[in-house]
């Protein structure tokens, strides 16, 4: 049975290139999101994310009459789930309040969203990043408004719906090729669950569709992740612990790497995007007792961004004392970069938003933001201004991102009056 139309249901920074491959194979490809704005910009042709190569391929795929776009599911053979799964706002998971807990809420709506149109040997795959257990849950939800089919739970092997979780591994910036290239994990609820997944996957997948089970193929995105966390971390507990005994972290980071057996990273302002600084409390809400190392990794993570505001705020201090004729309300401070990684628009979880957020609402000062890759923010507290206009206006600058715009800039601030969290200006 082959698949002639592919549903995906959320058209974000995952659901637009996987929507677009597919079509660009010549499948009928329905993307389904709630943001009218978005569907719209689909509809003409046009992308409403930052990703090299991507707008070609979307306008090609909706001129050829491949893709559309719509608010509402419509019948399929293949719905494939892309959609959020961010943090409730209050957490108690085992009592420890510091433990964020999962919210699979837009993965219960796409549920009910895509139910009423199901059909006898549909499969639906699971590819939002999701705390072990996702996938069968998702399963039961379907079940419980399509009592009419049979769904893959309770050992049931006689079903009607297959369902499947399959992780996308990308790194954005590279999303079209690695889509297309990487080895996919493909963790099925019965064996020919896993199959029909990989038969989908190979439409467009030139690397290999590994075979596991779902709460394998669910740990295996979450241990990706937290793998890296926990390497970042090394690096910014380096990067703290070397400014405390006056060491260049950089160059012990570079003198370091040339043993032929170290690899360590390099430090930045913290951990940001939907992934790396999300998925690991995926695995630590599941076993808090069990996942000490990987749940003080986040913690160093994450409180980085408060270590290079502290940092800020001394080189506002060193400016004041060397210029008593100012306040602090005369000091601009100018922060470069508020993506959550180099040459891409994507805000979410960036620890650069969060510093200059922060520093807006603590100094009494102008703080400005230079990002190369967005247009506004919805952030009235910070004005945006390019790179010769910071320039001409900041008295302290704060470099949080290495976009390749910076990389070719010599600045002219004096040391003191620089906090340079990647390296580049050092």
């Amino acid at each position: 049975m082959s698949f002639h139309t592919i549903s995906v249901i959320g058209l974000g920074y995952i659901g637009l290139p996987t929507a677009a491959m597919f079509a660009s194979r010549k499948k009928k490809v329905i993307g389904v999101d709630v943001n009218q704005s978005a569907v719209d910009t689909i509809n003409r042709g046009e992308i409403h994310i930052v990703e090299p190569e991507l707008d070609i391929i979307v306008h090609a795929a909706v001129t050829e009459g491949y893709l559309k776009a719509t608010t509402k599911p419509e019948p399929a053979d293949a719905f494939l789930i892309a959609v959020p799964t961010p943090f409730k706002d209050t957490s108690n998971v085992d009592g420890n309040t510091d433990i964020p807990e999962p919210d699979l809420a837009y993965v219960k709506s796409a549920c009910e969203a895509i139910a009423p149109v199901l059909k006898k040997g549909d499969i639906v795959i699971l590819e939002s990043t999701s705390p072990v257990g996702a996938t069968e849950q998702m399963a039961e939800w379907l079940a419980e408004v399509r009592a009419d089919l049979a769904f893959p739970i309770n050992g049931n092997e006689e079903i009607d719906i297959n369902i499947a979780h399959c992780p996308e591994r990308v790194l954005p910036g590279h999303v079209v090729r690695e889509l297309v290239e990487n080895d996919r994990v493909i963790g099925g609820m019965t064996d020919a669950c896993s199959k029909r997944a990989v038969e989908l996957y190979k439409t467009f997948v030139v690397g290999e569709c590994v075979v596991t089970n779902a709460r394998t193929a669910e740990m295996a995105k979450l241990t990706e992740n937290s793998c890296r966390d926990v390497q970042i971390a090394f690096a910014n507990e380096l990067s703290v612990i070397c400014d405390k005994l006056d060491i260049d972290v950089w160059e012990l980071i570079s003198l370091a790497n040339r043993h032929p057996r170290i690899n360590i990273l390099q430090p930045g302002p913290g951990v940001g995007g939907h992934c790396i600084a999300v998925d690991p409390w995926f695995i630590v809400s599941k076993s808090p007792e069990e996942s000490a190392l990987i749940h003080t990794a986040r913690k160093v993570n994450s409180a980085k961004p408060q270590w290079v505001i502290d940092k800020v705020k001394v080189a506002i201090a060193d400016y004041l004392q060397a210029t008593p004729s100012k306040t602090a309300a005369d000091v601009t401070v100018a922060c470069y970069g508020l993506a959550f990684k180099a040459d891409i628009d994507d805000l979410r979880e960036s620890p650069a938003l969060e510093i200059a957020l922060e520093l807006a609402n603590t100094h009494p000062g102008n703080v400005v933001a230079v990002e190369p890759n967005v247009e506004s923010i919805s952030h009235q507290s910070i004005e945006l201004k390019s790179i010769s206009e910071a320039e001409k206006v900041a008295d302290v600058a704060v470099l949080l991102v290495d976009h390749s715009e910076f990389k070719e800039i010599k600045p002219t601030f004096a040391p003191q009056y620089l906090v340079d969290t990647r390296g580049i200006w050092s």
